[in-house]
Protein backbone atom coordinates (compact mmCIF):
# COMPACT_ATOMS: atom_id res chain seq x y z
CA UNK A 1 0.00 0.00 0.00
CA UNK A 2 0.95 3.63 -0.43
CA UNK A 3 0.90 5.09 3.05
CA UNK A 4 1.23 8.87 3.16
CA UNK A 5 2.66 10.71 6.14
CA UNK A 6 2.18 14.44 6.58
CA UNK A 7 4.67 16.57 8.43
CA UNK A 8 5.83 20.15 8.83
CA UNK A 9 3.04 21.61 10.89
CA UNK A 10 3.55 23.99 13.73
CA UNK A 11 2.69 27.34 15.23
CA UNK A 12 3.01 30.40 13.00
CA UNK A 13 1.92 34.01 13.23
CA UNK A 14 -0.79 35.44 11.01
CA UNK A 15 0.74 36.44 7.70
CA UNK A 16 3.49 33.91 8.09
CA UNK A 17 4.40 30.93 5.97
CA UNK A 18 4.75 27.24 6.47
CA UNK A 19 5.57 24.32 4.21
CA UNK A 20 3.95 20.98 4.77
CA UNK A 21 5.24 17.74 3.34
CA UNK A 22 3.45 14.57 2.46
CA UNK A 23 5.72 11.65 1.85
CA UNK A 24 4.25 8.49 0.42
CA UNK A 25 6.80 5.97 -0.76
CA UNK A 26 5.64 4.52 -4.05
CA UNK A 27 3.04 7.11 -4.95
CA UNK A 28 4.99 8.22 -8.00
CA UNK A 29 5.55 4.68 -9.23
CA UNK A 30 1.94 3.73 -8.60
CA UNK A 31 0.57 6.72 -10.48
CA UNK A 32 -1.19 8.34 -7.55
CA UNK A 33 -2.90 11.67 -7.19
CA UNK A 34 -2.44 13.52 -3.93
CA UNK A 35 -5.09 15.48 -2.08
CA UNK A 36 -4.74 17.72 0.94
CA UNK A 37 -7.54 18.14 3.44
CA UNK A 38 -7.89 20.03 6.67
CA UNK A 39 -10.19 19.81 9.62
CA UNK A 40 -10.49 22.42 12.31
CA UNK A 41 -11.64 21.46 15.77
CA UNK A 42 -15.40 21.09 15.82
CA UNK A 43 -15.76 21.56 12.08
CA UNK A 44 -16.17 19.30 9.09
CA UNK A 45 -13.25 18.22 6.99
CA UNK A 46 -12.51 20.57 4.13
CA UNK A 47 -10.80 19.75 0.88
CA UNK A 48 -7.83 22.04 0.33
CA UNK A 49 -6.07 21.04 -2.86
CA UNK A 50 -4.83 18.27 -5.07
CA UNK A 51 -2.00 17.60 -7.42
CA UNK A 52 -2.52 15.10 -10.18
CA UNK A 53 -0.09 12.58 -11.55
CA UNK A 54 0.50 14.89 -14.50
CA UNK A 55 1.24 17.81 -12.17
CA UNK A 56 -2.01 19.69 -12.63
CA UNK A 57 -3.15 21.32 -9.41
CA UNK A 58 -6.39 22.65 -8.02
CA UNK A 59 -7.19 24.64 -4.90
CA UNK A 60 -10.14 25.46 -2.74
CA UNK A 61 -11.29 29.05 -3.04
CA UNK A 62 -10.35 29.70 0.57
CA UNK A 63 -6.66 29.06 -0.11
CA UNK A 64 -6.28 29.91 -3.78
CA UNK A 65 -3.51 32.41 -4.33
CA UNK A 66 -1.94 31.68 -0.95
CA UNK A 67 -1.19 27.96 -1.08
CA UNK A 68 0.89 26.21 -3.71
CA UNK A 69 1.44 22.52 -4.33
CA UNK A 70 4.56 21.03 -5.77
CA UNK A 71 5.95 17.55 -6.14
CA UNK A 72 9.33 15.91 -5.93
CA UNK A 73 8.93 12.62 -7.74
CA UNK A 74 12.33 11.33 -6.74
CA UNK A 75 11.44 11.71 -3.07
CA UNK A 76 7.82 10.59 -3.42
CA UNK A 77 6.92 13.81 -1.67
CA UNK A 78 4.33 16.51 -2.21
CA UNK A 79 4.80 19.94 -0.68
CA UNK A 80 2.11 22.35 0.33
CA UNK A 81 3.57 25.83 0.57
CA UNK A 82 1.27 27.97 2.67
CA UNK A 83 1.75 31.72 2.58
CA UNK A 84 -0.13 34.62 4.11
CA UNK A 85 -1.55 32.34 6.73
CA UNK A 86 -4.67 33.34 8.56
CA UNK A 87 -6.10 32.22 11.89
CA UNK A 88 -8.87 30.45 10.00
CA UNK A 89 -6.22 28.23 8.41
CA UNK A 90 -5.73 26.61 11.79
CA UNK A 91 -6.53 22.93 11.37
CA UNK A 92 -5.22 19.44 11.23
CA UNK A 93 -3.89 18.94 7.72
CA UNK A 94 -3.81 15.51 6.17
CA UNK A 95 -3.01 14.05 2.80
CA UNK A 96 -4.63 11.31 0.78
CA UNK A 97 -3.16 9.25 -2.02
CA UNK A 98 -5.58 8.12 -4.70
CA UNK A 99 -3.87 5.36 -6.58
CA UNK A 100 -6.52 3.80 -8.78
CA UNK A 101 -6.33 0.04 -8.71
CA UNK A 102 -3.78 0.21 -5.89
CA UNK A 103 -6.22 1.88 -3.57
CA UNK A 104 -7.05 5.06 -1.72
CA UNK A 105 -4.93 5.84 1.33
CA UNK A 106 -5.32 8.43 4.06
CA UNK A 107 -2.34 9.60 6.01
CA UNK A 108 -2.01 10.92 9.51
CA UNK A 109 -2.36 14.64 9.94
CA UNK A 110 -0.06 17.44 11.01
CA UNK A 111 -1.36 20.32 13.07
CA UNK A 112 -1.12 23.89 11.81
CA UNK A 113 -1.91 26.65 14.25
CA UNK A 114 -1.96 30.26 13.12
CA UNK A 115 -1.98 32.61 16.07
CA UNK A 116 -0.20 35.63 17.42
Amino acid sequence: QVQPVASGGGLVQPGGSLRLSCTAPGFTSYNCDMDWYRQATGKQREWVSFIRTDGITSYAASVKGRFTLSKDKAKDTVYLQMNTLKPEDTAMYSCRCQCGVWGDYWGQGTQVTVSS
